[in-house]
């Protein structure tokens, strides 16, 4: 029996996060583009989560990482 993962909306963060730090993914990119890293059978689950937190699929990477730390040059 396999444990379904519970996405929520910080647990997408850190995924987008992640996948940024990794140069996986770019920043400007749609939230959409994360529907490749994660299984068919979840990404409903992540829909509606964003949409509960008033994301649309076609928003921006980088409005996810609104928290994001920013190092001086």
């Amino acid at each position: 029996m396999s444990t379904a993962v519970k996405y929520d909306i910080e647990v997408i963060k850190e995924e987008a996060r992640e996948l940024v730090n990794k140069g996986v993914i770019q920043r400007n990119e749609p939230i959409y583009v994360l529907c490749k890293f994660i299984p068919d059978r979840e990404w409903v689950c992540v829909e509606l989560e964003l949409e509960k937190n008033e994301f649309l699929l076609r928003d921006k990477i980088i409005d996810l990482l609104t928290n994001e730390k920013w190092s001086e040059d």
